[in-house]
């Protein structure tokens, strides 16, 4: 053991263990399985300490640490498919200074040189979509950020997207390669789980698993009959066609060739113009039929983006400012019955404490007493509080 190594005390090194194992299991259920275990505050705080242990103790990092690698395989049942360039995570804040110490890097680059493309962070299935003189060829999920689950047929049902790019739209390229996000929008996730329960299926959990689980199909008939939607945001390789300087200017052409892209996207100069295009996306956020949870502030420039370059798992040119939480993970304490002014009788949960979105909840209306025997919820259950708007 080299002096650095046993530097690192053995209550810390058991601690980076343990946090490793976690997070790769929910790394699991999220990008594999399409169930999540945990909400995504109680994800990022345990990613958050094991990023926090090995900047303390660099011995501590492996190239096979979580925070090294993309997260996400290729699950069983699928081909895999190599992606013309690499498909990264971004990092991620909800810390305010975090966006201006990013902004500060940037500029130690390229001076006041800067600009930033800004966009929502959809919740979605991360994908990449080849193009070949003009025509689809190939579409995979994001997997481990090498290679991906091949899911062309299924995502060549999305009506949303183009199996022939538009020639008006200026000069193809002889290969296109675009990346994206796969959404389901809330009206319809709402109808899909009704759908689902009435021929006593289980539902989905959130917009996101049920946008991934129909995508990552074996039978395209599934994915068909379900309603997506598609959503690009980047170019991983482009081969001919015309050249362009900054993403502003790719993504007019992105459109300009059918590819949908966000209608929220946002520009700005500074660090205050990302803390602004932030808190306006928080305030429409429950309005919007999509799920956001957070904005990504991008670097617009193309050479700045090269000059920045990237780590192993993330690029130091973009950066995802996301949301405080709306969901964290108690304790039922107990179920009592209200009476409605209509003499309606109706199970409430009486919760530990715990804060959401900067409110403590203790409480939380339940939906009836059949949906409890369904779900089998009992005292002492771990259970998800959520919060939308003013509604738990």
């Amino acid at each position: 053991m080299t002096a650095r190594a046993a530097a690192v005390p053995a209550r810390v090194r058991a601690r980076a263990r343990g946090l490793r194992a976690r997070i790769r299991r929910h790394d699991r259920a999220y990008y594999v399985l399409d169930r999540p275990t945990v909400s995504d505050a109680t994800y990022d705080r345990l990613r958050r300490e094991l990023e926090a242990l090995e900047a303390r103790y660099p011995a501590l990092v492996t190239p096979r640490s979580p925070t090294q690698q993309v997260a996400g395989e290729v699950a069983t049942g699928f081909r895999a498919r190599r992606h013309l360039a690499p498909m990264l995570s971004l990092a991620s804040t909800t810390d305010p200074e975090a966006v201006r110490q990013f902004d500060a890097r940037l500029r130690r680059l390229a001076g006041d040189a800067v600009a930033y493309v800004l966009e929502p962070k959809f919740d979605g299935l991360s994908i990449e979509v080849v193009y070949r003189q003009g025509r689809l060829a190939f579409a995979s999920t994001r997997g481990d950020g090498e290679h991906g689950e091949d899911v062309t047929a299924n995502v060549q049902t999305i009506r949303g997207l183009p199996s022939r790019l538009r020639e008006s739209g200026g000069r193809v390229p002889r290969l296109l390669a675009v990346r994206g996000e796969v959404l389901m929008r809330r009206t319809a996730f709402a109808s899909l789980n009704a759908r689902l329960e009435r021929a006593g299926q289980p539902p989905f959990a959130n917009p996101r698993n049920a946008a991934a689980g129909s995508v990552r199909q074996l039978d395209p008939r599934v994915t068909a009959s379900r309603a997506l939607d598609v959503v690009f945001y980047d170019v991983l390789a482009v081969d001919g066609g015309t050249a362009e300087g900054t993403a502003r200017a790719l993504g007019a052409r992105l459109r300009a060739w059918g590819l949908p892209t966000s209608p929220d996207r946002g520009h700005g100069r500074h660090a205050d113009d990302i803390l602004r295009y932030h808190a306006r996306m928080a305030r429409v956020r429950d309005r919007l039929d999509v799920e956001i949870d957070g904005i990504v502030a991008k670097a617009d420039r193309l050479d700045l983006r090269t000059r920045a370059g990237s780590t192993s798992s993330h690029p130091r040119w973009a950066l995802a400012f996301k949301f405080e939480p709306r969901g964290a993970t108690t304790r039922l304490a107990r179920v009592e019955v209200q009476v409605g002014r209509t003499g309606v009788l109706t199970p409430v949960a009486v919760l530990r404490p715990v804060e959401v979105g900067g409110v403590v909840v203790t409480r939380a209306t339940l939906h009836n007493w059949r949906e409890l025997a369904r779900k089998n919820i009992r005292v002492g259950d771990l259970v998800e509080v959520r919060r939308a708007g003013d509604v738990i």
